[in-house]
């Protein structure tokens, strides 16, 4: 899977799907474009914050961009962890500072669980 068609998949098709799997590189390819969308708002906010009236345009457009990436990131992750055989509740593990977000690190990088699980079929088509 290439980048613009795990972030397509990720924004269109599974914008709030929490069922099912995603490989690696969806999620992966995903969390690069959030960071790279994030990077850019940060800059932007950064240099036209100030600007009166466009500083509150900036401002607004920042939020509505942060809500919308909301729920598929959450969604990507539900589905990455069922791609390992994992429930997509782990997530609340990232609520324990540090070792939260070194397990969650350490179960994005997992491969997939060979065939199918109790999320579905494995999405490699292995």
């Amino acid at each position: 899977m290439d980048f613009k068609s795990a972030v397509k998949s990720v924004l269109t098709t599974n914008y709030a799907n929490f069922k099912g799997r995603a490989r690696r590189s969806e999620c992966w390819y995903f969390y690069l474009f959030s960071a790279i969308v994030n990077l850019v708002i940060g800059i932007l906010g950064g240099l036209l914050a100030e600007v009166p009236v466009i500083g509150i345009v900036v401002r607004l457009a920042i939020t509505l961009v942060l809500a919308v990436m909301i729920i598929p990131s959450i969604a990507v992750s539900f589905r990455r962890l069922h791609d390992i055989g994992k429930s997509g509740w782990w997530l609340l593990i990232a609520l324990i500072p540090l070792i939260g977000e070194i397990v969650l690190i350490v179960f994005s990088v997992t491969d997939s669980q060979p065939g199918e699980n109790a999320y579905g079929p494995n999405p490699k088509g292995v």
